[in-house]
């Protein structure tokens, strides 16, 4: 898949934005295994790694999102160029919604937050009305991946209750 865009989403906290391939279908909070094709650089880890779909099916593109720790892999994925390819492979994960109108509580900390993000942008598009309650924890604000985005269905759809925590004495 060719990469479309990269964005900074947090503090250290990137979102990369990928072709979908026509016809690829997945479920919200499934992962891909992604592999960089000849890495200028490598380590013991590999050229490969495991990422949740932080993109809805309904969204045209593919994407997923990660801190960007010091690692070969991650290195590498800063720098690429838009129009570079990645492998994606292994279309994985039962981590999904289940159908039900019974109320969902969800509990998010830090990345963790890709495949809720996932699922309520999903529910967001599909005008669902069963409740869901999102606990999303973070040391700071700026650590909180798609804070203002997930904030703004919480205003548009009485369904969506956010509850942002914040770990940091001093804030």
């Amino acid at each position: 898949v060719k990469l479309l865009a990269k964005k900074t989403v947090a503090r250290e906290t990137m979102e990369f934005i990928f072709e979908k391939p026509k016809g690829f279908n997945f479920l919200p909070g499934q992962h891909l295994e992604w592999l960089e094709i000849n890495p200028a650089e490598r380590d013991a880890e590999g050229e490969n790694r495991t990422f949740t779909i932080s993109s809805a099916p309904f969204e045209k593109n593919l994407a997923f999102t990660t801190r960007m720790r010091d690692t070969a892999y991650k290195r590498v994925l800063k720098s690429m160029v838009i129009g570079s390819q990645i492998q994606i492979s292994g279309l994985e994960g039962d981590f999904t919604l289940p159908i039900s109108s019974a109320p969902i509580v969800m509990l998010a900390g830090g990345i963790g937050i890709t495949p809720f993000r996932s699922m309520l942008v999903q529910r967001a598009h599909d005008t669902t009305n069963q409740e869901i309650y999102l606990f999303y924890s973070n040391h700071k604000p700026e650590d909180a991946a798609f804070l203002d985005e997930l904030a703004n269905p919480a205003k548009k759809h009485s369904w969506l209750h956010l509850f942002p925590i914040f770990t940091n004495k001093s804030g």
